[in-house]
């Protein structure tokens, strides 16, 4: 148990150890807390949809028609017509022939790369990429080069220097990065995988449902969904519900089906959740307009702060308001809290040292009133913590 306690007595005296904290219940933008409400800056139900009734219907009406759970992987019994409805509808949502879909976002990153990519290959990876995407390529065994947060042309001298000396090469990107809540140059890295003949994954998970046609994605806002290999998004943040799903050719979908180590041997998603899921897909034709009031929420939110001098980060729902110091970022999470914000402070080693933050996620719940009495909280608590 030493590399336990180690563990556990170095986060302690850094102040650096998580615990849990669970809510009674979470709506409209709100959370429940210790008899306490606050408004919800933590969630990525950007749309508002979890507490949607239509959500809770479809997903009501499934199991009481199917049951509780699939009680199987999908290539025994569990594989049910509805996944199949789903994937239909989700590849049709992405513009691809063909969709997977997978139990969680987690899975499907480590499913999908240590699928396709081999010790022989290379993948260049957004040094901001998610955990489950570099950890998918440390399972795959494939030769890891980092470039720096889309910076294209670090890429470009990358693939220059090294891609030539590889099987297949990969370029790996999120499309909107969950912690600094920016945008990937998804135009200048296509062009690069199309001279260095790459394949080309993305991460649509903080893009699905907000941008693009229908809300289908910033790779569909760019006009590259032919251009890109994998489109990979999750059911579980502006969706709603739970779940996630690659979108690709119908070759590459029979691939991944037959040789995916996280699809084969997982029992397929319960039918009330891919029901959830269907229902959440057809409110992004029916409810446009949460697009609209979100996007609008999270520009009104940006331009307070800038009004207030903040280093923030960020152009989507996601706003890390960069703190820096450890500390500090706690206690300014603690000042909110006391006021009825919840907003957890993110810290090394989830961020850089010296760059810890608070990342509000800004949601179609949070009214203007709202967002411009946060600001001035911000403000005024951040004034306090600095003259003590």
């Amino acid at each position: 148990m030493g590399r336990v306690e180690d563990f556990l007595q170095q986060r302690k005296e850094k102040s650096r150890l998580r615990v849990l904290r669970p809510a009674s219940f979470r709506r409209e933008g709100r959370i429940h807390f210790k008899d306490g409400e606050l408004f919800d800056f933590c969630s990525n139900d950007y749309l508002g949809l979890a507490g949607h009734p239509r959500l809770a219907e479809a997903a009501q009406k499934a199991t009481e028609k199917l049951g509780a759970g699939s009680s199987a992987s999908r290539l025994l019994s569990g594989d049910l017509e509805i996944h199949h409805q789903l994937e239909d509808k989700t590849a049709r949502l992405k513009g691809k022939e063909s969709a997977v879909i997978f139990n969680s976002g987690y899975q499907a990153n480590v499913g999908i790369i240590s699928c396709l990519c081999r010790a022989s290959d290379a993948v260049f990876s957004d040094r901001l990429n998610h955990a489950s995407i570099v950890d998918g390529i440390r399972l795959s065994g494939a030769k890891l080069f980092r470039f720096h947060h889309n910076d294209v042309e670090h890429l470009e001298s990358l693939l220059e220097e090294k891609s030539g000396s590889f099987n297949e090469t990969f370029i790996i990107t999120e499309t909107v990065f969950s912690m600094d809540g920016d945008i990937a140059k998804l135009g200048r890295m296509v062009e690069l995988k199309e001279r260095f003949g790459c394949k080309m994954i993305v991460d649509e998970a903080h893009a699905t449902g907000i941008f693009g046609k229908d809300g289908s994605g910033m790779v569909s806002q760019e006009g590259l969904t032919d251009r890109i290999d994998f489109i990979m998004g999750t059911f579980s943040k502006a969706l709603g519900s739970f779940g996630a799903y690659v979108a690709c050719s119908e070759r590459m979908a029979e691939f991944l089906i037959n040789s995916c180590r996280s699809f084969i041997y997982s029992t397929a998603l319960p039918p009330a959740v891919v029901a959830a899921n269907l229902a959440a897909l057809e409110l992004l034709e029916a409810e446009p307009f949460r697009r609209k009031v979100l996007l609008e929420n999270a520009e009104y939110f940006r331009g307070e702060l800038g009004k207030k001098a903040f280093d923030f980060k960020g152009s989507s729902q996601i706003v890390p308001l960069i703190v820096g110091d450890d500390e500090k970022a706690v206690k300014l999470s603690a000042a909110l809290q006391d006021k009825g914000y919840w907003c957890l402070p993110i810290r090394p080693p989830t961020v850089p040292e010296g760059r810890s933050r608070l990342r509000f996620s800004v949601t179609y719940d949070h009214s203007r009133e709202v967002l411009r009495d946060l600001v001035e909280l911000i403000h005024n608590s951040w004034e306090d913590i600095c003259n003590e």
